[in-house]
């Protein structure tokens, strides 16, 4: 376990590198698109996942449902995203991008990936190796704490899905 000084730590570092330059959201940190925040971060979930339920995007972005319909509404009134009910169950509402959506999402994709890509040109390959590996395995913990898998299981990796269509 942790203890307070590699937590200090941690922290610190964050920081002093918060300090140099904005870490908060690499896709945020500009001007060029009209959505901010929570638009953005549901822009590119869908952009990668799909059409998803009001619930899980709200659940994603770290948000009550009720808190995501403005999120959503803004969206739609924009043109970028669409409700739609699901055949079977008549109360499940999922958000799909529309062609508007889509095509700000390319832009925003190509532009996240230039970010990251700069932020990677900072390391060599070893450290990005390590990187890599230190990202999975903390993808994995957090899926066993909420999927309840004891610690000695490795859950199914889903860092490689691609968009389900």
């Amino acid at each position: 376990m942790a203890n307070i000084r590699e937590v200090d730590r941690l922290k610190e570092l964050l920081l002093e590198l918060g300090r140099r330059r904005p870490l908060r959201d690499p896709l945020s940190s500009g001007n060029e698109l009209e959505l901010v925040g929570p638009q953005l971060h549901t822009l590119v979930w869908l952009g990668h996942d799909g059409p998803l339920t009001m619930g899980e995007l709200a659940r994603r972005l770290g948000v009550s449902e009720k808190g995501f319909t403005g999120v959503a509404d803004r969206m739609e009134d924009a043109g970028y995203c669409q409700r739609e009910r699901d055949t079977e169950d008549r109360r499940v509402v999922r958000l799909r991008l529309t062609t508007l959506g889509e095509e700000l999402f390319a832009r925003s994709a190509a532009r996240l990936d230039k970010r990251l890509g700069f932020l990677l040109d900072a390391l060599p390959a070893p450290d990005r190796d390590a990187l890599f590996r230190i990202l999975v395995r903390l993808g994995d913990h957090l899926e066993r704490l909420a999927t309840g898998l004891p610690a000695n299981v490795t859950p199914i990796s889903k860092h490689s899905n691609r968009r389900k269509r």
